[in-house]
């Protein structure tokens, strides 16, 4: 059996983790199987790159960036291997470019095209553990890239789906999936299974624990994830495809502080101009989430939407550069804001759910600024300030708790 074993910076922190995690996966070894282990760097190493970075160039060119987060891996990985053969286990540390994972080549937030299988499959064959950098690739000029914080999830999805894995284990410092996030609502429930697309949705809402193109590419290729913590032995939370047993009205709650709403105000009410606003915005690589356009007036309306908060000061740039072709007479943004998401593949199939949240946020004296829904979603912008209120608030509304 072949098990893929990704473990997070909070993990690898410092010696007694490295050793902690080595055991774990020699354990797995140890029962026949083959292993190989994704890491991402120490503790808070990246941020302390990017601190490191901002002091010599704050507007340093993103390759430069992505040369330089990438050795935090390096680190960790070449540190396990040592951990390992210290305890007489035959591991070995390879990074991107010797495994060879092919990527897009826009750097700070790249892509996987392939990964090549042969130099992992030959080390595995002479029964060595095998230790693989994350959340880094390698591009069509042989440059190093990143794919994006928390991207060594999908590293080590994409390894499993590569080498046809009969298990991926995501581990991390909480249990597994909650109804919410544990440190915020101190009530939430462990969930022992959900869905590729439920958990796709919390991802892409603010829920931290998987980066959500892992979810993707393990829906994409049928991949079972396993999240669990490293640091006990809990059973954690299985993400698969959908079972067929009656589904939870609403599995989980999200946040995400990390948004900011822009108005474009006085655009011309005729067709075409929505269009070319967010063609603009997408050309730059700036991706828009809730939007809201009012009812035109004297030839002209306004559209609302929201981005992430570090795609603002980019976002606001490309619009002004714009302001007379899109017919743009105002642009104003609040970054006070936040949005807050529920997500259950049984709202589908039940009505009313909506006005439930919305009583809720009444309940809590919360005020809705907008409003966005899929099949299995419904998400609020709500002010930064009241988030946790909000979050606690349609948590117990749902009744998720234990």
């Amino acid at each position: 059996m072949l098990v893929v074993k990704k473990f997070g910076g909070s993990s690898v922190a410092d010696k007694e983790r490295i050793f902690n995690v080595a055991n774990r996966c020699i354990e797995e070894y140890k029962a026949g199987n083959d292993v190989v282990v994704v890491l991402s760097a120490m503790g808070d190493t990246t941020d302390h790159l990017i601190g490191l970075a901002n002091t010599i160039n704050p507007k340093a060119k993103k390759r430069e960036l992505d040369m330089l987060l990438t050795t935090g891996e390096q680190v960790s990985v070449s540190l396990m291997a040592m951990a390992m053969q210290a305890l007489d286990v035959p591991a070995v540390s390879l990074n991107a470019f010797q495994v060879m994972m092919h990527s897009t080549s826009r750097y700070g937030n790249a892509r996987f095209k392939r990964v090549d299988t042969e130099r992992i499959q030959h080390e595995l064959d002479s029964r060595k553990i095998v230790i693989v950098t994350g959340f880094q690739g390698v591009n069509k000029y042989d440059d190093i890239t990143t794919l994006g914080r928390g991207g060594s999830d999908t590293t080590a999805v994409a390894l499993a789906a590569a080498l046809h894995a009969d298990r991926c284990e995501i581990y991390t410092d909480v249990d597994g999936v909650y109804t919410a996030d544990p440190r915020v609502v101190k009530n939430a429930k462990k969930l022992d299974t959900i869905t590729y697309d439920e958990m796709l949705e919390l991802a892409s809402l603010g829920a931290k624990v998987l980066h959500n193109r892992s979810v993707e590419m393990a829906k994409k290729y049928n991949v079972e994830l396993v999240v669990r913590s490293s640091l006990n032995r809990s059973e954690g939370t299985v993400v698969k495809e959908a079972s067929k047993m009656e589904k939870l009205l609403v599995t989980g709650v999200a946040a995400d502080s990390n948004t900011a709403r822009i108005s474009v105000i006085g655009v011309d009410d005729k067709p075409g101009i929505a269009f070319q606003i967010f063609d603009t915005l997408a050309k730059s690589y700036i991706n828009v989430d809730i939007i809201l356009q009012s009812v035109g007036r004297e030839g002209t309306k306004d559209i609302s939407f929201t981005v992430a908060s570090e795609d603002l000061e980019n976002a606001l740039q490309v619009l002004d550069a714009n302001k007379e072709r899109l017919t743009i007479q105002k642009v104003t943004y609040n970054e006070d804001v936040a949005k807050l998401s529920i997500v259950g593949a049984g709202m589908m199939s039940n009505p009313g759910v909506a006005a439930r949240m919305f009583e809720a946020l009444y309940n809590s004296r919360v005020n809705i600024n907008m409003i966005s829904t899929s099949e299995i979603r419904i998400t609020v912008l709500v002010a930064k300030n009241d988030i946790e209120k909000a979050m606690n608030a349609v948590h117990d509304g749902f009744g998720m708790a234990d």
